[in-house]
């Protein structure tokens, strides 16, 4: 069978998380973290009362869509952000894909005092600890790059810093693993990471399956008000937000418009 676009993904970040523990060492990277700043909430942000929560995400390119906002400044993109009522923010870290790095997400977290989502396709304890030492109050694990015990212990090592574990899934067939984590904030991506096609109903559908006290992000898919609305109605309670926004001329002038406000 060849592999999967996921598949080559994970095995590219393994060889890159060798390289970076052989620059930093785990014992070096361990001592950083006193100097983090204190942990925001993340969790807390998405599960309060009131209207969908919008996850406004800052990246410069994709695999599916290419460059995307090549030459843009992370501080004023999340201050536009902010402005516009996001709750909280994600930054890409991957390079290859996505044009990223951890120094994007130390000037998010400068910038504006949102908590800050580390987005990358985790699956090392050392890139917990790279998010935690780099100022992330919560981290992404990605259901279909983890067996269950890499699951189940990444998921720790994040609750263990004090961060948010945003735990997403596409393939249907994950979620009874991610709901056994006693996740409580569970992603459901409406893009395949395998085929990179795109169906934002796949979030609606798998809204009944999930229990009323876990709060669900619609993340990938999500383009006008009318999108939003529709998932607000299915009583999904946040959603992450990025390629839509980063396209326009003001992100954060069109994040404004997904959350309806003047």
């Amino acid at each position: 069978m060849q592999p999967t676009v996921l598949d080559r993904i994970v095995a590219r970040k393994r060889t890159e998380v060798q390289l970076a523990r052989e620059r930093v060492p785990t014992a070096a990277l361990e001592g950083r973290l006193a100097t983090a700043g204190p942990v925001r909430d993340f969790f807390g942000t998405l599960a309060a009362p009131g209207p969908i929560r919008l996850i406004a995400e800052f990246k410069r390119k994709s695999p599916s869509a290419g460059e995307i906002r090549p030459g843009a400044t992370v501080e004023d993109v999340v201050r536009g952000y902010a402005a516009a009522g996001a709750a909280c923010l994600s930054v890409l870290t991957d390079a290859w894909g996505f044009g990223g790095s951890l120094v994007d997400l130390e000037s998010a977290r400068v910038a504006v005092p949102l908590p800050v989502l580390r987005k990358e396709f985790i699956v090392d304890r050392y890139q917990v600890l790279e998010a935690r030492a780099h100022g992330a109050d919560a981290v992404l694990l990605i259901a279909e790059c983890l067996d269950d015990c890499h699951l189940r212990s990444l998921y720790r090592d994040i609750l263990d810093l004090g961060m948010t574990p945003l735990v997403e899934l596409h393939d249907e067939e994950n979620l009874p693993r991610v709901l056994d984590l006693g996740a409580t904030l569970v992603g459901v991506n409406n893009r395949d990471l395998k085929t990179m096609t795109t169906d934002l109903d796949h979030a609606l559908r798998l809204r009944e399956r999930v229990p009323d006290d876990v709060v669900l992000v619609a993340e990938s898919g999500i383009k006008t008000r009318a999108d939003v609305e529709r998932l607000e109605a299915a009583g999904i309670g946040a959603m992450l937000v990025g390629e839509s926004l980063l396209k326009q001329p003001d992100p954060g002038r069109a994040a404004a418009a997904l959350l309806g406000n003047p």
